[in-house]
């Protein structure tokens, strides 16, 4: 049975179900191996062999063809920056009155319940990570404003004047298409001086040092939280924000040898 839960699916045993479930390894116990035991049996033997019932980790499984070429590419702009640039890693991220629900202590027994204000606002905010120092730039969507070329163009011009000490800004971004829509090049051709965008490989926010900030953004606010409005739930994200400034910038995806970069 560990081996069925851990490498295979129900549906390859002709099941029409996506996950396991005690009554569906009973089942197939007693086809496969012509033994009977309860659904109870089923989940002690789980648990003897450290098997436990738990939320998976999603992953993104399509991998983009020239992944090291450009990471080898972002490693070599990294090591050489002058002193005189800046490279920033770029990211949007939203921002619920419906809270994102996420497992807290309660009584056995008695769930404990999360008041929703019932119609849901969405607000985003475009981030941007200093690579150097983990200065965190934030710029705030608008009310009604969805992740667009508007809200990127308005956090680039917002980087170029908040960052003017330094001649060039890098600013390393996913490859949403808003991130190249002809406003952004109009946008960028008009300050190719200032500011040059670099694209991640595809499906990769595992080398988007900022993905881990909105991670423990939602993880430490936007989960369970009792916010009535939009207001009241930026005070406290930006609060938040203010609070954990400097943040600790992952580099392990970028630090590697000369010889390997």
């Amino acid at each position: 049975m560990v081996t069925w839960v851990t490498t295979k699916f129900p549906r390859d045993f002709g099941f029409v179900r996506s996950r396991w479930t005690c009554e569906c390894l009973a089942v197939l116990a007693l086809e496969v191996g012509s033994v009977r035991v309860s659904r109870e049996t089923v989940r002690r033997w789980l648990h003897r062999e450290q098997i436990v019932w738990r939320r998976p980790r999603p992953v993104l499984r399509p991998e983009d063809p020239e992944r090291v070429a450009k990471l080898q590419r972002l490693r070599s702009l990294l090591r050489k920056l002058p002193e005189n640039e800046i490279a920033v890693f770029q990211d949007e991220v939203d921002v619920n009155t419906n809270p994102k629900i996420g497992s807290m202590w309660m009584r056995r027994g008695a769930q404990a319940e999360v008041e929703t204000p019932g119609s849901n606002e969405k607000r985003y905010l475009a981030g941007s990570l200093n690579w150097r120092t983990g200065q965190l730039l934030v710029t705030e969507g608008i009310k009604g404003e969805g992740r667009n070329s508007a809200l990127f163009i308005r956090h680039l011009e917002d980087l170029r004047t908040r960052l003017r000490c330094y001649k060039k800004i890098h600013v390393i971004c996913d490859n949403a298409i808003f991130h190249d829509s002809r406003a952004v090049r109009a946008y960028l051709a008009q300050y190719s001086e200032r500011i040059t965008i670099h694209f991640l490989p595809k499906y990769a926010p595992d080398l988007n040092p900022i993905e881990r900030i909105w991670w423990h953004l939602h993880e430490e606010i936007t989960r369970n939280h009792r916010c009535q409005t939009m207001d009241e739930l930026l005070d406290l994200v930006f609060q938040w924000l203010e609070h954990r400034r400097p943040f600790e910038v992952e580099r392990h995806a970028y630090l590697r040898s000369k010889a390997a970069a």
